[in-house]
């Protein structure tokens, strides 16, 4: 099989992390939101709070595994997207989702959903 692009994979992984978190009850607000020339993958609601969703994509583990990508600086881009987005006494939180595709089959091989991932 063809290998997927960069972009094409985190595309792939977007769209996996969407119906994963609407299969859990979550209501998808907005994929790839731009706040303050930040992307924020999936802003979503669950249960009154506004999740903010990276989600990290990867063919292998070669360059470590998608959670060990979001590293404090990305953190930080997240919290002041975020900032930008939110009403005052708005609930939030920070969630992660790592995908490892397996790339001769193109299905996620691994999914892993780490609620409250960080805090502001």
């Amino acid at each position: 099989m063809e290998s997927l692009s960069s972009y094409e994979l985190g595309q792939w992984g977007e769209e996996v992390a969407t119906r994963f978190l609407e299969q859990r009850g979550y209501e998808i607000i907005q994929r790839n939101a731009r706040l303050l020339r930040r992307e924020v993958d999936i802003i979503a609601k669950q249960s009154g709070t506004i999740v903010f969703v990276e989600v990290k994509t990867r063919a292998s583990l070669r360059y470590g595994s998608g959670l060990e990508a979001v590293d404090r600086r990305k953190q930080n881009r997240l919290i002041q997207a975020a900032k930008a987005y939110l009403g005052q006494g708005d609930t939030i939180r920070f969630d992660v989702i790592s995908i490892l595709m397996d790339p001769a089959s193109k299905q996620a091989r691994q999914i892993r959903h780490i609620r409250n991932a960080f805090t502001c």
